[in-house]
């Protein structure tokens, strides 16, 4: 059952989703719900046929809430004024944006230069999800996200630590007599609290490391002895993911490429079948024998060590992935809708997410990262 909202007076928009095409991604820019929403307020939307079929919103859901069904992507992104998508577009999608069409999905620009330059070349305006901030400083449209991967993280590495999956042989909870796996958590933000406390309630040794002596006395306090919170220093790493069976790399520098916490000399002296799972891919990985996998061939092996690298892993659960998303973005793709021209101006919060602007970059850490010349972003949308 949808609840109306009363209609806000502006100039419609034309929005476009379309299906997704990364491998193994099955969430969906919009749902049925947030479509009708946008509908109500006086704007168009129309989505990919079947785009959000594999995790059961059909077609004629989306019919229902007042949405155009297009047979092609290629007619999405010549017509709509604002394309809203989940993953980072790809190469032929990068191709078909055009000047003064604003693109709304996740983007993590830092460790991908050829989208960057599409972007850049495609003169669109270009908001990440994982830059948005909130009035507290926090990433409100990478949280969701961050506590799907974080719970996952776990869920992966148990299964990848079974013997038939190339690790240890190692349950992770142990049973009487025999002693539960150690498991070690980098990064003590979104995704390693989430980690930790699946961890936790599976039974495992957990220990989190973290640079913050403040979030070190939360987790702390939330986990009453139940994890150890150690303070993160090269020696503690090493000491800690030497006795780990599972290492969960959670670490975000935001809108920038992830720091490498683990050498390969240091991965090769892990125990044999041990399992290493990057949950910073997305922004180039914290490990350096990290390289992005797929949900179809989610692990490789490094000197005895499997690594779970997916770097789409919310995707795995893409209907309650989906619904948290658009939890959170609905109502920034609401102000955007809205009022596309003054929303990034009026809202400091979402102009954090302008990333790309009429072939500018936008946001300092990508500009850093790959040698664009930054441009701030209010200055940019000024000229």
């Amino acid at each position: 059952m949808f609840i109306i909202l009363d209609k806000v007076e502006s100039e419609a928009v034309l929005i476009g989703v379309s299906k997704e095409v990364k491998n193994h991604e099955y969430r969906v820019g919009l749902t049925p719900a947030s479509v009708f929403e946008l509908v109500k307020r006086g704007h168009q939307v129309i989505v990919e046929v079947d785009a959000g079929a594999a995790i059961d919103f059909t077609d004629d859901q989306y019919v229902a809430v007042g949405a155009e069904i297009s047979h092609s992507p290629e007619d999405i992104f010549a017509r709509a004024e604002m394309i809203v998508k989940v993953k980072e577009p790809q190469a032929h999608e990068c191709k078909m944006l055009r000047e003064g069409q604003i693109l709304y999905t996740y983007l993590h620009l830092a460790p991908d230069p050829e989208q960057t330059k599409l972007l850049v070349e495609s003169g669109a305006t270009c908001v990440a999800y994982e830059t948005v901030t909130d009035a507290q400083g926090g990433l409100p449209l990478l949280a969701p996200m961050s506590e799907v991967a974080g719970r996952m993280s776990v869920q992966a590495g148990a299964h990848h630590l079974e013997k038939a999956q190339g690790g240890r042989g190692v349950l992770l909870a142990g049973v009487p007599g025999v002693a539960p796996a150690k498991v070690l958590v980098i990064g003590g933000g979104v995704v390693g609290d989430n980690a930790a406390s699946m961890a936790v309630g599976m039974g495992a040794d957990v220990t989190i490391l973290d640079r913050s002596i403040p979030r070190l006395r939360q987790l702390d306090n939330e986990y009453e002895g139940r994890a150890k919170c150690v303070y993160s220093t090269d020696a503690a790493i090493e000491e800690y993911s030497l006795e780990a069976d599972l290492v969960i790399g959670a670490v975000l520098i935001p809108g920038a490429a992830a720091p490498k916490l683990m050498s390969r000399d240091l991965i090769s002296r892990m125990k044999k079948g041990a399992v290493v799972v990057d949950v910073a891919i997305d922004q180039g990985g914290c490990f350096e024998t990290s390289k992005a996998t797929t949900h179809q061939t989610p692990t490789y092996v490094v000197d005895d060590v499997v690594h779970y690298c997916v770097a789409n892993m919310p995707g795995g659960v893409a209907r309650t992935a989906t619904m948290a998303l658009n939890n959170a973005t609905l109502p920034y793709a609401l102000a955007l809708a809205d009022d596309p021209v003054n929303a990034l101006f009026r809202d400091a919060n979402l102009q954090s997410g302008l990333n790309v602007h009429k072939g500018s970059v936008t946001y300092k850490a990508v500009a850093d990262a790959l040698g664009y010349d930054y441009v701030p972003a209010y200055e940019a949308l000024k000229a």
